[in-house]
């Protein structure tokens, strides 16, 4: 995604360009910081992510970008004992604030699946 300068300035020396890979990485980060998240879970394209270095920030997050607008998916395992819609609430505030604060960007919406429930005896 391509912006036009920094937003504030009055003056414009060139233009900033975000990866998708960068919001999904701050998108990943962001949901594993929430007490519960016990890990994301990836898919075929994080694996191929994994060729250049990427594969653990950006394991299962799928982003899209339109018009400087976000969208993301996110596919979790959440650990066991956690309220699962409060933890996903907490999930989708923080990476929804992560986004928008480090990239200007607005997040129309982060959808969440639950694709497993990690034990205790999983650490």
């Amino acid at each position: 995604m391509e912006m036009d300068g920094c937003k504030g300035n009055s003056e414009k020396f060139g233009t900033v360009k975000i990866a998708n890979d960068v919001v999904a990485m701050i998108a990943g980060l962001a949901a594993t910081e929430v007490d519960g998240v016990g890990a994301m879970v990836g898919n075929i394209t994080n694996e191929l992510m994994g060729k250049v270095g990427m594969k653990k920030q950006t394991k299962g997050v799928k982003v899209d970008i339109l018009d400087s607008t976000v969208s993301v998916e996110l596919a979790v395992t959440l650990e066991y004992g956690f309220n699962i819609p409060n933890t996903c609430n907490k999930v989708q505030e923080k990476v929804k604030n992560a986004i928008e604060t480090m990239t200007g960007f607005n997040v129309s919406d982060v959808n969440i699946r639950i694709v497993g429930i990690k034990m205790a005896s999983d650490r």
